[in-house]
């Protein structure tokens, strides 16, 4: 069965600014080094976590998952964080998190009221792996930080528990502004009901009724079809390297014979053949964009026997050489 795949958006200057070498993390977590980049890449939950497992091992600040929540700008987020942003109250901006967050990760949040509290619970989409502790914060602060940024006044949560072992407690408190209970039966933040009634000072009835059509529409679309053919490009995207990848080893990453991945791709319209090339087109974008890789090792990475086949290839997809691709996505990447 497929997994679904969620956008990895662009941390390294945060993860700089930390002082942890995102090249570092990511070869520990056994990704590309061109994942987290500009445009993004898609990433199943078991790479989700295997990105957060060794963001663990690499960097040693236990806050780090909160400070990447933190510290990242509105702007790098997906539009439905944006929406959630510019929702008319705390309430409706959790409640639009909620209902969207699917788009954007491979979590989903769970919201209960009574008792003059809100409980919110996270949980992860195709996974039976505990949610690395990084991530967990990174969850958590991220609903803090959407309530402080549309208040613009301080806002602490009731309590907030944990389920693992304690650690640098008291930062953990002075960061959320209340106790922070470890060891507890599960993970979940608490608010006081009454905050969520508060208004957004950020509030944009124009720019929710722009992306809130478009959001809806998409979350249909994603919940209604999740295509093997998507799943078969991300596999081979992974498994590209100094060869490429055969059907039945994507196949078989994918639990199905190759006769019914053929099949199945065949009824969505595509093929093996422009999979592959679809696949090792973005990798090479995503290669040209990182300045400190070479021509060459490009053409290694996605494949080619020597660099004047990758040249040749390029040129069919996009009509340009490599490197006049790079010159112009720089520019263009300076302009902006």
């Amino acid at each position: 069965m497929s997994a679904p795949t969620f956008r990895f958006p662009d941390i390294r200057p945060t993860l700089r600014e930390l002082g942890v070498d995102a090249g570092r993390v990511l070869r520990a977590a056994g990704l590309p080094l061109a994942v987290g980049g500009e445009s993004g890449m898609l990433l199943t939950t078991e790479q989700m976590f295997a990105f957060w497992r060794a963001l663990e091992t690499v960097g040693d600040d236990p806050l780090t998952g909160i400070e990447l929540a933190r510290r990242i700008p509105l702007e790098r987020h997906h539009p439905a964080c944006i929406a959630a942003q510019h929702a008319r109250t705390f309430r409706d901006a959790l409640q639009r998190f909620a209902r969207y967050k699917y788009l954007c990760c491979a979590e989903e949040m769970a919201l209960a009221e009574g008792g003059g509290e809100c409980r919110a619970e996270f949980s992860w989409l195709r996974t039976t792996e505990p949610v690395p502790p990084r991530l967990l914060d990174a969850a958590f602060a991220g609903t803090v930080e959407l309530g402080r940024r549309g208040i613009r006044r301080p806002l602490n949560p009731l309590r907030v528990e944990l389920a693992r072992p304690p650690a640098a407690v008291e930062r953990f408190e002075a960061y959320f502004g209340c106790r922070v209970h470890f060891r507890a039966r599960r993970n979940v933040i608490v608010f006081r009901l009454s905050d969520l009634d508060l208004p957004f000072v950020t509030y944009n009835a124009e720019l929710l009724e722009m992306l809130s059509p478009s959001l809806d529409r998409e979350l249909a679309r994603r919940k209604a079809t999740s295509t093997l053919a998507g799943q078969a490009k991300w596999v081979m995207q992974r498994l590209v390297g100094a060869r490429l990848p055969q059907i039945g080893e994507v196949a078989k990453e994918l639990a199905v014979s190759p006769r019914t991945l053929q099949r199945r791709i065949a009824e969505e319209g595509s093929n093996f053949r422009q999979l592959l090339a679809d696949a090792r087109r973005e990798l090479a974008h995503q290669y040209l964009r990182e300045p400190s890789m070479t021509l060459t090792e490009t053409a290694c990475l996605l494949g080619f026997e020597d660099p004047n086949s990758f040249y040749r290839a390029f040129r069919e997809w996009e009509g340009v050489t490599p490197g006049e691709w790079r010159r112009r996505h720089a520019v263009a990447g300076a302009a902006a």
